[in-house]
């Protein structure tokens, strides 16, 4: 073994600098802790998750109750959509209005109504193994749908496999699981972005080199890297080091192709663009998840809000109609506009859901509990037919009186959507055989049939 490096370095110097250390670049948000039914007609490129954290009512949104008693019914009127037996409520006019380029699914349930446990259910199509109530993530829950599409196909160049944003879905010492590439490991984690993109001084210093290094030392340095790794091949089976390779490379891909740091400067979008989208969190967070899906990011998720951000135990009415339907409304309006216009949705798969509904019965706090047994989701594009909708709810909006479907429904759907076999194996840590999901997917949003 060569002492000294050709350029100078000691072998023991790089030791103490470590593999961060010479790549020059933050990794830290690299290095976080055949199915059965009708499949979609084509496969989607990519996926936009709008997700609702906390959960919104599903009552004040796609499945209104207006002839139902009040404490049912609650304060808002309902309006039309442009798809015959959808209403809408009254503060999503621009969705109602834009009907015709989505479905809505109003028979979704599962069983978990603790909102760590169904967050995780809902991401990854499958119940958290070993799950009570507030479980938080770890290395044995499965992977969320960027890392499953990426153990099987793989990240673009020049791309992670997905980003999240712009909220990190953890409080206190509850961190929320299905964020993260589960057992598969970190090399199949997605980037996470935790700043507002609505922010003047916004920006992803993890997509940019170290102040004074150019692409071409990126290159050099990982040279350098991978001389330090032949030679300690004594480290080379370990796992740990296998991983940060595997970080190190990806984080290399993502500089040095540029494409999606150029897709987090929003100040190259026409003021008018980002009027459009509304001038908030939720208006920008939708911006840049359609130009990273133009970038050719596979998976994105835009958190629309912070951690538990719709979970309306008390106050509901007010809070929704002054600080969440009507950002919401604008912003993914505008999405969908954005999507089409672009020929992009087509090719990409979106879907606004929270990880539950909310009780029908309003309580004394004028809120809504959790509700798990009932709630709606929006889906669009990658052949998606549109104006459907699909599942019914009772006369309260408690329970499906159509088929439901679940969540791992939904993660069926979303994998075969996107080329992957839903029911295919993969490894746990173990190296054990694990199917992905035992769902089936959701026909009628492919094929316009009745439930």
């Amino acid at each position: 073994m060569p002492t000294p490096h050709p350029i100078g370095v000691t072998r023991r110097e790089l030791l103490q600098v470590g593999y961060s250390g010479l790549l020059g670049v933050g990794l830290s948000s690299f290095a976080r802790a055949g199915s059965n039914g009708t499949a979609p007609p084509k496969k989607a490129k990519s996926l936009l998750i709008v997700f609702l954290t906390g959960a919104a009512s599903h009552h004040e949104t796609f499945d209104p109750k207006p002839d139902a008693p009040p404490e049912i019914r609650g304060e808002y009127q309902t309006i039309r959509t442009r798809t015959p037996g959808l209403l809408a409520s009254e503060h999503l006019p621009k969705l109602a209005a834009r009907s015709n380029l989505y479905s809505v699914v109003r028979s979704l349930a599962h069983r978990e109504n603790n909102h760590l446990v169904a967050t995780h259910h809902v991401l990854t199509g499958n119940v958290q193994p070993g799950a009570f109530f507030d479980k938080i993530a770890s290395r044995d829950d499965f992977p969320n749908y960027a890392a499953g599409r990426s153990y099987f196909r793989g990240a673009p160049e020049g791309t992670p496999c997905g980003v999240n944003l712009p909220t990190y879905l953890m409080e206190g010492p509850l961190l929320w699981p299905g964020q993260y590439a589960g057992f598969l490991g970190p090399k199949h984690d997605v980037m996470q972005i935790t700043q507002d993109p609505n922010r003047r001084d916004f920006r992803v210093d993890n997509l940019r080199p170290s102040a004074g290094l150019e692409v071409n030392d990126l290159r050099d340095r990982m040279a350098l890297l991978s001389a330090v790794n032949d030679q300690r091949k004594w480290l080379a089976e370990a796992g740990e080091t296998k991983k940060l390779t595997d970080q190190q490379h990806q984080a290399l891909s993502v500089l040095t192709s540029g494409k999606v740091a150029r897709a987090f400067d929003l100040d190259q979008e026409p003021a008018t663009v980002r009027d459009r989208y509304g001038r908030h969190a939720f208006g920008q967070s939708c911006l840049l998840a359609r130009r990273l899906i133009e970038a050719g990011v596979p998976v994105v998720q835009a958190n629309m809000g912070r951690v538990q951000n719709w979970d309306s135990h008390g106050n509901i009415f007010n809070r929704l109609k002054k600080d969440l339907l009507p950002p919401l409304d604008t912003a993914v309006s505008a999405l969908l506009d954005d999507l089409t216009a672009r020929g992009l949705l087509d090719d990409t798969l979106v879907m606004m859901l929270g990880e539950f509904g909310r009780e029908p019965k309003i309580n004394k706090e004028v809120g809504r509990e959790h509700w798990a047994p009932c709630f709606s989701g929006l889906f669009a594009g990658a052949g998606v037919v549109p104006s459907a909708v699909i599942g019914k709810s009772d006369k309260n909006g408690a329970y499906p009186v159509t088929a439901p479907y679940s969540p791992d429904d939904i993660g069926a759907t979303v994998y075969s959507a996107l080329g992957v076999d839903p029911h295919a194996d993969v490894r746990d840590r173990l190296n054990r055989p694990v199917q992905l999901n035992r769902g089936q997917v959701i026909r009628p949003l492919f094929d316009g049939s009745a439930d």
